[in-house]
This record gives structure tokens, C-alpha cells and sequence, in this order.
């Protein structure tokens, strides 16, 4: 079988048309169901990539019109070192993608722009692939002219970037080393077989069946599942090699490589082809719906029944690692929703749908009414895949479940579509907090707080002890998820106490994802757009917190919230209730002072509270980074409980203090009792 690659046009559109006069051509505009004629394209312009089987089924690549690339040298180790690989960014991939799903079969060609992001010249210049693909040909394309092909050394590197366990790195050298900041085009060819490989979950023991269920991606005729780089690098990167059981540093590589892509352009023409009466029903690239152009000869070619295309028209990534999915799914509508279900999961696809319904107006009274673009779910082929989520697509199993469980999965899933933002502090952050807001709504606030204290003995340990210790990680610049969602979590909750549900609302409801990525993507400076918003919705000012001391008054804006909890990483406050001094007053009343101590770097607006058998009143403290606060609370009634924080604001040791004090020495010192826990309220 021979097929070609011809531009940006199907290459074997014409030699269908002519083959059949009962040939269809369909055109699939996603998510829509609908379907309608066009005429069949015709190839045109040049060939890019040509294919050849023998008839001993060995495959030969040639990319370019009949000229030949230099043979590819396989190496015992890489030339390339890490400080090359880091050096490398993306900034540009223009892919024309291949797919025969028949075979498990990709072939790409791809132009690709990478910057010398390093402060050295680069001799080299590593691209990485997946070990189940193989690199061709690889051309340096000078501004201007020709593209030049150049002989490269491709080693096997052990990395668990990829599902394989291992990468194919390609080393090319350069006539003339890249200067940093410098930019360089290379037009790159490689293909391979890409089906259901765990190995690398597998080499740490994991089960066969959990291992195959988490590293699901493959090509496949009903369904196609691509998710990039952390799963299976189809596309060319630049990564340091890592391995699974290495602390954190395989998620943090992950979180590295989303963030150094983010602004890049990202273009790709797809060509699938399928057999007869499969057509593929969805193309999803990096999370958003292609228009499909579908092509089906009839089954009157034996070798190619049809062939269906899909564009993205370009775009600018955000946090996120391009992706690809076709499937043959039939789409059902929702609210704010597209679901693409397996015949087997129609049934439960209402449920789906009726949480949709359910949750929408939930999210409207905070986001506004309208989403800024649709969710996507897709049904992933068996009912213990993993589920993944990248922008408004979440691909998952369609299956059965409670109200309760869906409307929290469609509150997380349906608040990215509200969002849509490069930035994943804002994009995860809002999406957790959103969901604990949902459970405060059915449950109450102590059940929505508990849902982010299981996560926040983790991020008090990836936390830096001192911000002199280490940079840690800025939510703006925030790699690993421990920050961009549990931590960004507890800073809305923080933000929404400080500022109020009106004017949080607010600002989440003006923000602006194009103009927060103009501003540079994955990397904010100086002060955040989100924090103009927030000051513009309200003005908001500090007034409701009460002076404990001269660094907090009327008047005093959110900027220190900002400069301690999003802009740098100032670790997390530890506080501890010192002492309490309760005190009677005229009429039954008692004045009790609260002294509190915060031995960490950040400061922290808190509740405190302060309960007697007849009364609880609570009043928000600020108590500043490595200081003392000394509130005084009058209450009714002989005080016989103080709390300190509720949980909302995340600490090294606990979220939550609270003091009994001892009714027959009421001027006694009393001593601090912290729980992780958020108490029952009376």
C-alpha cells in the first residue's frame, strides 16, 4: 500500500472519488451530530510525506519530492546533555499528522521553531519522541531558504515521560552554534505504532490491569487517545530525563514542560484514515472540538475505505500538553455540554446531562451566564480508565453514578469551560475552590474545608521553610499541582473572606482570559490582572479586618495578600494562640484577649473566635509574617472556648486552634490545643 501526504490537503481524496461514483464526502462539524456533502478535495500541492509497504509489510518513508534523507545513526549514548535540553523552548509546532488507526500507525511531519532559552550557545539541539516512534528526517530551514538536511545521532533514553519508559532523542548538530535568545526552524519526519504500553508503570510493579488502565493512550480504529507529553510524547520536547519513584521530580518535569510551552503556537492538520462504515465521529485537539471532513469510498478500495480530515486553525497554548483524540462516539447534548458516549453508556449519559442541568445555575450566580466555551466529555473505552482533563475536555468513563458524585464532577469540569484560562492557578484554583464552594452548599463550610485539608499536609511539606531557603513555587509561575490547585484553592477561600462573595463574583466574572495571555502566558509580573479586578470590582479595602497592630487598618488594600500568597512564595503561616486573657467586665460581659503568634513567613488573615454558653462572636485578624496579634473580644457570658482559624487558611502544623479555657481561673494563661480538623459549630 502506498499513500501520500500532500500539503494541506487529503492525499488520496481524488483516487476515491474516481474509484466510486457511490463515494460520500461528509463534513462533521464538532460537537454538532449533523453531517452534510461537500465535494471531494482534490491533493494539491506538494508531497511532504510518502509512504511504501512491501510485500513483506516493511514500511519506507520518504519525505519531500523523491529525495532520499540521510540514514538515521543509532548511538549506545546521547550526545546531548541536560543543560542542552533545558535550554531548548518551543515556540511554534506546524504538524501535519497521519493517522492509519488500522494498524495503531502515526506518521508526522512537523515544522517546528525552538528558541535557546539557555545562556550558552547550543552546538545541539536534542528532540525527544516516544521510544514506540522513529525519527526519519530532520532539515534545518534557514530564514529565506532552502532546508538543509542534516545527519543526527538518535540515542534511547530511559525517561518515564513517556508510557514506554523510554525516549528516542535525536541530537542535531548545528554549522553555527545557537546563540541564546536565538531561534532556529527545523522541519522534522517520524512515525511508528503507537498501542496500550504500561511498561513503565509496570517496572515499578504496578498491576498489569491498573498499569493498562492508566496508561490508556493508544491509536485505535473506535478511539484514539494521544494525551503528550507525561503519557505518550507524540510530539517532539525537550526534557531531562526522569524516572517514576524519583520523589516528585517525573510531576514536576510535567509541570516544567506545560509552563515553557505555554504562548507557543500550535497548528495541526490531521488525516485519518479508516475502514469502511468506521468513520471516526470526533476530533479533539488540545481539549477543543475539529470540524471533520469525512471521506468513505464504499468499500470499493481494498486498501483505504475512507479517509477524514480536521484542522485547528491554530492556536496559542496555555498550561497544558497538546493533545490529540478521535473516536467513533455519538454526540447528546446538555447544558453548557457536549458528551460523545459509547452506544453501551446512552443510559447513563442522562445522568450526566441532568448534573449538567443541575449544577448550571450554581455557577451562573458566581461565573456569569454564560460559559466561555462548551465542555466536552468523552467516553473513554472501558470503565476503569483514568479519567484526564485538559481545558473544557474531560475524557472519562460514562458510567452510572449518584447525583451527589456527578454534580461535584460536572461543578470542577464545567468551571473550566466558564474560565478557560492559560494561567492553571486560575484555571485549577477557581475549579477546586468551586467545587468546595458546591459542597459548602449541600453540606456546609466544614465539610467544603475538610475536601482541601487532605491535600494540605503535602503542600506544607513541599513548601520552603524560609523564603531564604528557596524561591518555592509563585502560584504565576506554579508547576506542580500541590500549588496551582490545592494551594490556589485555599487563596480563594482566603480572598473570598477578605473581599466578600460580591466582589470575588465580581472579578471572576470580568476576567479576561485573551487579555490575561497578552500579558504573557504562565508568567505574570509585577501586579496580577486578576488583582486589578478584584480591586476594581469592590475597591476593595481591609476595612472589616480589625487593627491588631499598625501594619493593618481602614483602609489597606489586598496588595500584601498578593505579594505573600500569589506574586512570590512566602511559605505558609504557623500560628499558635500564645495565650488567653479573659477578663469580666460591667453588666456579665467578658473582654478576652487572644494573643497570637505567626512563626512563619506569610501573613494571615484569620477568624478568630471566642464562645461562651450564651454567645459566639468572631472577628478576622491579621496577624502579620513572623509577628503578633492581640485581639480583644466582648462578649456575653463567661468565655469558655477560643479558636483561632477555621480551616480556610492553610499552616505548617494545623489549620485549626482552639483553647478550652478553665471556668474557675478564668485569669489563668491557657494553653493551645491545634487540630488539622475544622470543629463542629455549636
Amino acid at each position: 500500500m502506498k499513500f501520500l501526504l500532500a500539503g494541506m490537503a487529503v492525499f488520496a481524496a481524488a483516487g476515491m472519488a474516481a474509484a466510486s461514483a457511490a463515494a460520500q464526502t461528509t463534513t462533521t462539524t464538532t460537537p454538532s451530530p449533523a453531517q452534510t456533502s461537500v465535494p471531494a478535495a482534490q491533493p494539491s500541492g506538494k508531497v511532504i510525506l510518502s509512504r511504501s509497504t512491501d510485500e513483506n509489510g516493511e514500511t519506507t518513508t520518504q519525505a519531500g519530492p523523491a529525495a532520499a534523507p540521510p540514514p538515521v545513526k543509532m548511538e549506545d549514548a546521547p550526545t546531548a546533555e541536560d543543560a542542552e535540553r533545558q535550554a531548548v523552548t518551543f515556540t511554534s509546532y506546524d504538524m501535519d499528522v497521519h493517522l492509519r488507526p488500522a494498524d495503531c500507525h502515526i506518521a508526522v511531519r512537523a515544522l517546528i521553531t525552538v528558541r535557546n532559552s539557555g545562556t550558552a550557545p547550543l552546538a545541539h539541539i536534542p528532540l525527544q519522541i516516544s521510544s514506540a516512534l522513529n525519527w526519519e528526517r530532520i532539515r534545518i530551514a534557514p530564514p529565506g531558504g532552502q532546508p538543509k538536511d542534516v545527519t543526527f545521532p538518535v540515542a534511547t533514553l530511559n525517561s518515564d515521560a513517556d508510557h514506554t519508559g523510554q525516549l528516542h532523542e535525536a541530537a542535531i548538530p548545528l554549522a553555527q552554534p545557537l546563540a541564546p535568545g536565538a531561534t532556529l526552524q527545523l522541519d522534522v519526519t517520524y512515525s511508528g505504532a503507537i498501542t496500550l504500553n504500561a511498561q513503565r508503570l509496570l517496572a515499578i510493579g504496578t498491576p498489569d490491569d491498573l498499569a493498562l488502565h492508566s496508561d490508556w493512550d493508544q491509536v485505535g480504529v473506535d478511539f484514539t487517545g494521544l494525551r503528550g507529553f507525561g503519557n505518550v510524547v507524540w510530539y517532539p520536547v525537550s526534557s531531562v530525563p526522569v524516572i517514576l519513584g524519583d520523589g516528585a521530580r517525573l510531576f514536576d518535569e510535567i509541570g516544567e514542560h506545560k509552563l515553557r510551552l505555554a504562548g507557543a503556537h500550535f497548528h495541526l492538520h490531521l488525516t485519518v484514515e479508516f475502514p469502511h462504515s468506521e468513520a471516526p465521529t470526533v476530533a479533539l485537539i488540545d481539549g477543543q472540538p475539529a470540524p471533520l471532513a469525512v471521506t468513505d469510498s464504499g468499500g470499493t478500495d481494498g486498501e483505504v475505505s475512507g479517509v477524514a480530515t480536521a484542522d485547528n486553525g491554530g492556536q496559542t497554548l496555555g498550561f497544558e500538553a497538546p493533545s490529540l483524540f478521535v473516536a467513533i462516539r455519538t454526540p447528546r447534548k446538555a447544558a453548557n455540554t457536549t458528551l460523545w458516549v459509547l452506544p453501551d453508556d446512552d443510559v447513563a449519559a442522562q445522568s450526566w446531562a441532568d448534573a449538567a442541568t443541575a449544577v448550571t445555575p450554581f455557577l451562573q450566580g458566581w461565573l456569569g451566564q454564560r460559559p466561555r466555551s462548551s465542555l466536552t466529555l468523552l467516553d473513554l473505552p472501558d470503565a476503569s480508565d483514568a479519567p484526564y482533563e485538559t481545558g473544557s475536555l474531560l475524557a472519562t468513563a460514562i458510567r452510572t453514578a449518584s447525583p451527589d458524585q456527578l454534580n461535584g464532577v460536572l461543578v470542577h469540569a464545567l468551571t473550566h469551560a466558564w474560565m478557560n484560562s492559560p494561567r492553571a492557578w486560575l484555571s485549577e484554583g477557581v475549579a477546586n475552590f468551586m467545587g468546595t464552594l458546591w459542597a459548602e452548599k449541600q453540606h456546609g463550610r466544614d465539610q467544603a474545608l475538610g475536601m482541601i485539608e487532605g491535600a494540605r499536609p503535602a503542600l506544607a511539606l513541599a513548601e520552603p521553610a524560609s523564603p531564604g531557603e528557596s524561591a518555592g513555587q509563585p502560584l504565576a509561575q506554579a508547576i506542580s499541582p500541590v500549588y496551582y490547585r490545592t494551594k490556589a484553592a485555599y487563596v480563594f477561600w482566603m480572598l473570598r473572606d477578605l473581599a466578600g462573595d460580591a466582589a470575588l463574583s465580581a472579578a471572576l466574572r470580568a476576567y479576561n482570559p485573551a487579555a490575561d495571555a497578552s500579558l504573557g502566558h504562565g508568567k505574570d509580573t509585577g501586579t496580577s490582572s486578576f488583582e486589578k479586578l478584584l480591586k476594581q470590582a469592590g475597591n476593595v479595602q481591609a476595612a472589616n479586618i480589625q487593627a491588631a497592630n499598625a501594619q493593618a487598618g481602614p483602609g489597606r488594600d489586598l496588595s500584601w495578600f498578593f505579594a505573600d500568597w500569589v506574586n512570590a512564595d512566602k511559605g505558609l503561616p504557623d500560628l499558635a494562640i500564645a495565650s488567653v486573657f479573659p477578663t469580666p467586665e460591667a453588666s456579665g460581659n467578658w473582654l478576652t484577649t487572644v494573643n497570637i503568634v505567626n512563626n512563619g513567613y506569610a501573613s494571615a488573615v484569620v477568624p478568630v473566635t471566642v464562645r461562651s454558653n450564651s454567645n459566639t462572636l468572631t472577628q478576622r485578624v491579621l496577624v502579620p509574617a513572623r509577628g503578633k496579634a492581640a485581639p480583644r473580644l466582648l462578649t456575653p457570658g463567661k468565655p469558655t472556648e477560643v479558636q483561632v482559624n477555621d480551616g480556610a487558611v492553610p499552616e505548617t502544623q494545623a489549620s485549626v486552634h482552639i483553647t478550652k479555657l478553665d471556668q474557675s481561673q478564668q485569669d489563668q494563661p491557657a494553653t493551645d490545643s491545634s487540630s488539622s480538623q475544622p470543629p463542629t459549630q455549636p
